[in-house]
């Protein structure tokens, strides 16, 4: 099992769940994180980290995030890991009770 990360994260971008991840398996896109869930442990650290609630185990997915684990396992071949704590974006407050942010995800 991994983790997923989903939608709300999509403009956020924390990167707290970065600092506590034993493995390394986050991977940074412009405006957007995920978890490579060849890499993940299961290791349940990074989910209470995420001020925007947008870590999932992936059996608990809400039914309208399924798509995101297939997302993640695409863009954590595509992007760099990151390792380390870097500032949210200046507004990342303003994203994060915005919905239905798909459209904003930069690849």
């Amino acid at each position: 099992m991994t983790y997923v990360v989903v939608e709300s994260c999509i403009k956020c971008k924390h990167t707290d769940c970065v600092e506590v991840c034993p493995v390394d398996c986050f991977h940074e896109g412009p405006n957007f994180l995920v978890i490579d869930p060849e890499e993940c442990i299961d290791c349940s650290l990074c989910e209470p980290e995420c001020p925007v609630d947008a870590i999932f185990a992936e059996d608990e997915l809400p039914e309208d995030q399924q798509h995101f684990l297939e997302l993640n396992t695409e863009l954590s071949q595509k992007w760099p890991v990151i390792t380390e704590m870097k500032p949210a974006p200046e507004d990342a407050e303003e994203w994060a009770a915005v919905k239905d942010k798909l459209k904003y995800l930069e690849r």
